[in-house]
């Protein structure tokens, strides 16, 4: 009877160790989850507007539906223990013996330790997986945009554009090889200054890692910078910063990445690809504390079609001198951002936290 009893007890053990790796096999499951259950489980979430956003939010999703299975069979064997084997129930026992006790079941201590370390491993391989998708430079980029994050504002530059989407049918690239040179010149300093190359043989003022073009979009307090991409469209982000360390934060994205000065030299990959971006406006922040005035340095991704695209292309390289607001506007857009507001940088009049331009007086 007591052989028996402990095959019981292993057995149920057993099942609810099952469960719990059947919550876990779950999180690797590429199917979207019912959207009531996303609804309830994405805890806030936004929608996601690129495929690799899509597949980190259902494994978001399924994460909690596994960690919500573990936690139901954790919960149920917690409160059995409090309710079965409480001071009331013991003081209506005839006997004082203590409940059964289990240290010496074997089958049952192997199940609870190798169920916890599957469930780990599963969350592991899953959690990576995920991440190669979305980190992976396999997408074959049609439009490849330089961003450049600086206190306390963002440049976005097109260094190149695919045939399809190019004004002329041909490649366009877009690298400004003048402001390129120049930056170049600013590695090394020359030895008569003071503490020349103080930094494994470079200058404290090197630019030369940043990448310059012909048409770039440079934000200011009054006018917050709009980047413009083409919808269904592969592109590839190039980032890097002027100074200290930012992070480029898209929230429909679903992740963020770092922003470095000397990228390569911080040994971080400066690249990151985006299979395609459904069409709208989204706001864009830098997601790292980079001083004074981090909270304001915001940007937007006006997503349009891609004739629009190659429309608005054409005006920048016609237009060098006209403003982005102008390009925008030639192409039937908002001519300045809808998803957040510019804002005033003047130090010594904005100490009491009034550094936002009215609606009414913003350009």
């Amino acid at each position: 009877m007591e052989q028996r009893t402990k095959r019981t007890v292993a057995r149920k053990f057993g099942l609810a160790g099952a469960l719990a790796l059947g919550g876990a096999a779950l999180v690797g499951c590429d199917v979207a989850p019912p959207e009531a259950l996303a609804n309830v489980l994405d805890m806030g979430w936004p929608d996601p507007v690129t495929p690799e956003g899509v597949e980190m939010y259902n494994f978001w999703v399924w994460v909690w539906v596994a960690a919500w299975i573990i936690g139901i069979i954790m919960w149920a064997l917690m409160l059995t223990a409090i309710f079965a084997w409480n001071r009331k129930k013991q003081a209506k026992k005839t006997d004082d013996e203590f409940p059964k006790q289990l240290q010496y079941n074997i089958p049952l201590e192997l199940v609870l330790t190798i169920v916890p370390i599957v469930i780990v491993m599963s969350l592991f391989f899953f959690t990576v997986q995920t991440q190669q998708k979305v980190v992976a430079l396999d997408k074959d980029p049609e439009v490849t945009v330089d961003v450049t994050a600086f206190q306390w504002n963002w440049k976005f530059g097109y260094a190149n554009v695919g045939g399809e989407l190019s004004p002329t049918g041909a490649d366009y690239d877009g690298k400004d090889e003048e402001a390129t040179r120049l930056a170049e010149q600013t590695r090394t300093d020359s030895e008569d200054v003071h503490n020349p190359n103080p930094i494994h043989g470079n200058s404290l003022g090197d630019q030369s890692y940043l990448n310059f073009n012909d048409v770039e979009t440079v934000g200011t307090t009054e006018e917050v910078p709009v980047l413009v991409l083409p919808a269904n469209t592969p592109v590839e982000f190039r980032l890097a910063s002027g100074d200290v360390s930012h992070a480029f934060w898209v929230p429909e994205f679903l992740f963020k990445r770092d922003v470095y000065a000397h990228p390569e030299a911080n040994q971080q990959e400066r690249s990151f690809q985006i299979e395609s971006i459904e069409e709208g406006a989204y706001v864009g922040r830098c997601a790292e504390m980079c001083g004074t005035y981090h909270a304001m340095m915001n940007f937007e991704v006006r997503v349009v079609s891609p004739e629009a695209f190659t429309n608005y292309m054409q005006f920048r390289i016609d237009n060098p001198e006209a403003p982005n607001s102008e390009a925008l506007k030639a192409i039937g857009e908002d001519p300045y951002a809808v998803t957040t507001r510019p804002f005033n940088s003047d130090r010594t009049g904005t100490r009491n936290g009034d550094n936002v331009i009215p609606a009414n007086e913003q350009v």
